[in-house]
């Protein structure tokens, strides 16, 4: 059954829409297709690029204006949170993985000694901090990359945004990250030492005063830079790649346009893009992903004595096969909710050519 205008609106925030409207503005809603390109400001120095709201005739998101962040980073939480809780179980798995390899040999019997231990419900152990610390990461994620990315092509210019828009997209990154791991991180602990020390606690209502007992409240940021470490290079490769491969998609595989496609197979593409992105993330920041796991589950240890127990080997390889899995389906999923929430709203798709947009920049 189709959901309707009024309905649909009654389903999000109300602060996301401005309902003034001028007859400049309203010319550039025929824009509403195209997608965000690095430094559109040039272009629109006296217009400013709207985009229209799902349920209002009049009503319209500014493109980069704080209604536009605000819908970025609510679309960031849905992405982040559900899909991270929704793999809770795989994470449980990889985790135990890491930090006990003997115990937990393969994925399979990592499962089987779960259930045989634990139960079903074991297999969901963490999930609120999982929840809660993924959607303050998501949140800061999206809201700060379009931040960001907008920022830093302004700084750069349209010629040199547009040469130089991998740059644009690693920087605008790797800068978000930074923030959004500063609120991951406390959750982050919490779950790991939840999930990988049965009989520690149930979950985090518990959990989390016992850590701040056992560690101190700085303690919670104890894995702060190994997260840093695994996180900003998972960033920078999934939203450069992310964007490298809709772009290349539209070029080369879809013979239409992308403002021609429609929302569905925009929205397939997204999911398709994200998925590849999400194996490479895997892959560049698994040994950073060892050494998080082995720090937040020994007290007092150190990034040597991960280094020294796990191997170099170990670091690249414990519990990969399993994380690529993960990764990808997570970072398709999460590209696609996001996306999806960005359609909803009235705003267009991430990534992929904008001709028009690009062809006026071009001119300036």
């Amino acid at each position: 059954m189709a959901v309707s205008d009024t309905s649909r609106q009654s389903l999000i925030p109300n602060f996301i829409y401005t309902s003034s409207i001028s007859p400049s503005n309203h010319l550039m809603s025929n824009k509403s297709n195209l997608t965000s390109f690095p430094s559109t400001s040039p272009v629109n120095q006296d217009n400013k690029f709207m985009v229209q709201a799902p349920s209002e005739p009049l009503g319209k998101i500014e493109m980069y204006s704080p209604r536009f962040y605000a819908a970025c980073t609510v679309g960031g939480i849905l992405s982040c949170g559900l899909t991270h809780m929704a793999v809770t179980p795989l994470d449980l798995v990889k985790c135990n993985m890491q930090i006990d390899p003997v115990k937990y040999k393969s994925i399979s019997s990592g499962f089987g000694v779960l259930l045989k231990e634990q139960g079903v419900r074991g297999f969901f152990r963490g999930w609120v901090p999982t929840l809660l610390g993924y959607s303050a990461q998501g949140a800061c994620k999206f809201g700060f990359y379009e931040f960001f990315k907008k920022y830093y092509s302004d700084i750069a210019g349209p010629e040199y945004a547009a040469k130089y828009k991998t740059l644009i997209y690693l920087a605008g990154s790797a800068s978000a990250e930074v923030i959004a791991d500063v609120a991951l991180c406390p959750m982050e602990a919490v779950k790991v030492r939840v999930q990988t020390q049965p009989g520690f606690a149930r979950g985090l209502g518990d959990g989390l005063p016992k850590f701040v007992r056992s560690e101190g409240a700085l303690g919670l940021y104890k894995g702060l830079v190994p997260l840093w470490g695994r996180q900003i290079p998972y960033t920078m490769m999934k939203f450069a790649s992310f964007e490298t491969i809709v772009e290349n998609l539209y070029k080369y595989a879809i013979p239409t346009p992308k403002n021609e496609c429609s929302k569905s197979l925009q929205l397939g593409v997204s999911f398709a893009g994200g998925y590849v992105a999400g194996v490479f993330c895997a892959i560049v920041s698994h040994p950073a992903d060892n050494l998080v796991s082995f720090l937040n589950n020994a007290k007092g240890a150190s990034v040597g004595d991960a280094v020294k127990k796990l191997g170099v080997w170990g670091l690249f390889t414990r519990g990969l096969p399993l994380r690529i899995v993960m990764i990808g389906t997570l970072t398709g999923a999460q590209w696609g909710i996001y996306d999806a929430f960005k359609v909803f709203v009235g705003l267009p798709t991430t990534g992929g050519a904008a001709p028009a947009l690009v062809a006026e920049v071009a001119k300036a």
